[in-house]
């Protein structure tokens, strides 16, 4: 009898369904030409209460003609880092379809030069973004009046 339920446990599986329902179309949504468009989706969009407080990791996630699909958080940590899991970032973007992405994220601070580990970070996920053909277009740290672009630095 113990046999025959573990042959049985292995038929059964859950199916995953994956599918995706934006809530705009793509002509009405902000496209990304420059770091500024970013930073300025980005700010109108951030909890300004926590900003100063507490470290957040989003993303933008961008079709191939640089609309914005979405923005959604990744990671929240303390006042002085956030951990980031590049697994999650690329699992929402393949499930939104994205074509490439924005990274973001805030220096409670306010100072805006890119530590050790957010060098180290960038490099791995583009890195990543580029066995998948996600393009990592710009990697945005910003504070309450004023950003640094990853992309405008040739940093990416």
């Amino acid at each position: 009898m113990m046999k025959a339920q573990i042959q049985n446990s292995l038929f059964m599986v859950s199916e995953i369904k994956v599918s995706y329902m934006p809530k705009f179309k793509a002509s009405e949504r902000p496209r990304i030409c420059r770091s500024k468009d970013a930073y300025e989706i980005l700010y109108n969009n951030w909890d300004l209460g926590r900003i100063e407080m507490t470290e957040q990791f989003f993303i933008l996630l961008l079709n191939r003609a640089n609309n914005v699909i979405g923005m959604t958080e990744v990671s929240r940590g303390g006042f002085a880092g956030t951990l980031v899991d590049p697994k999650v970032i690329f699992s929402i973007a393949l499930k939104c379809a994205a074509s490439s992405l924005v990274l973001a994220h805030n220096h409670p601070s306010s100072n805006i030069k890119p530590s050790q580990a957010d060098l180290i970070i960038t490099r791995r996920l583009v890195e990543a973004g580029k066995i998948l053909d996600l393009e990592i277009m710009d990697h945005i740290i910003l504070s309450k009046d004023k950003y640094f672009s990853f992309g405008d630095e040739g940093l990416l």
